[in-house]
């Protein structure tokens, strides 16, 4: 019995070349990645890094196909069925090399261009992009290594683009002002946002079709990118970081003002000392903002290293100022309720 007139006993052989050469490679792996991976560590370098785990796992397939190969331009099948495994055999191979180009890509646009000190936010968006633009380039090499012409593809791929836009233009719309969301450097992984409809969060990530932000009750927003574009944001976390946190409240007419501001400015510096010891330049601010009708405003502006740990600071300041401001005589006036029988 045969296929395509190769017997099953050269089929055999080839079958037993190719588990030959991924058995070889495995053991090439197991024996050399280690070291490989301990001489990355101590240069230091990402790169090597990123390539050494990009190519992870591929020595076994990369051998089985070369053993697959050899052995058939050593011993030709029939023509029928040596065309087949060769092609077999190439597709393999260059699916393959496009997996492992693919990893390294990848790692090297995590490591360099969307790493904290790279070019871009660190979003999932570009890593997307990166692997999709290498699996089409690995495609179309496969095909032109199989003598398939690739330009009636992309013909077929030009004439049918209008449609495609059509029938996907939510996703593009999407997709397009994620990249102009990070392209304008006006959002960045980690900023606090507050949207004009209300939702507020810590973004996490920016995909291709939508942005995830981190509610503070640990909920996930969920925001297309096309909404998020127009819509009025405030970002927290700029022009710059960390932000102030003003506080109001009133102290009582006949209050010793300068006495107010010198306690005030006590607390407010304590506070901020004890829940942020980063802030060493901080210098209280302490400003009477009104007469009003039971008393003078005040406003002590704080300072906070991010938009969440402003609400912590906040807390201790009116917890540490009440008993501060009792101690001094300085009364806080509280609307009184006099019932008249």
């Amino acid at each position: 019995m045969t296929v395509l007139g190769a017997t099953w006993e050269q089929i055999g052989l080839l079958a037993a070349h190719v588990a030959g050469g991924a058995a070889i490679g495995a053991a090439v792996q197991a024996v050399a990645h280690r070291p490989l991976r301990a001489l990355v560590r101590k240069t230091g370098g990402r790169a090597g890094a990123a390539v050494l785990e990009g190519l992870l796992g591929m020595p076994a397939w990369w051998l089985a196909i070369a053993a697959g190969l050899l052995r058939l331009r050593a011993e030709p099948l029939p023509p029928a069925a040596d065309v087949l495994f060769s092609k077999v055999l190439l597709v393999a191979g260059g699916i393959t090399l496009t997996v492992a180009a693919m990893r390294v890509a990848v790692g090297l646009v995590r490591e360099y261009a969307v790493s904290p000190d790279g070019p871009l936010p660190s979003t999932s968006i570009f890593v997307n992009l990166t692997r999709i633009a290498v699996v089409a380039l690995g495609a179309l090499l496969v095909l032109n290594a199989l003598g398939i012409s690739v330009t009636p593809v992309l013909t077929a791929l030009g004439v049918g683009g209008l449609a495609v836009a059509l029938a996907l233009q939510d996703t593009l719309s999407n997709l397009f002002a994620g990249l102009q969301l990070l392209a304008s450097k006006q959002i960045h992984p980690g900023d606090h946002l507050t949207l004009d409809s209300g939702q507020e969060g810590v973004v996490q990530d920016v995909t291709w079709r939508y942005t995830t932000l981190l509610a503070q009750g640990g909920n996930l927003i969920v925001v297309p990118n096309a909404k998020l574009a127009q819509a009025i944001v405030t970002n927290h976390a700029l022009p710059e970081q960390p932000l102030a946190v003003p506080v109001e409240f009133t102290v009582a007419y006949g209050s010793d003002l300068d006495l107010v501001e010198r306690v005030v400015s006590e607390v407010a510096a304590g506070t901020v000392a004890d829940l942020a010891p980063a802030l060493t330049d901080y210098e209280p601010i302490v400003r009477f903002r009104a007469l009003l009708d039971s008393g003078v405003g005040v406003t002590a502006i704080l300072r906070a290293p991010t938009y969440g740990e402003q609400f912590a600071i906040r807390s201790e300041f009116i917890r540490r100022l009440l008993p501060a401001l009792a101690e001094h005589g300085i009364e806080v006036p509280y609307p009184h309720v006099v019932v008249v029988k």
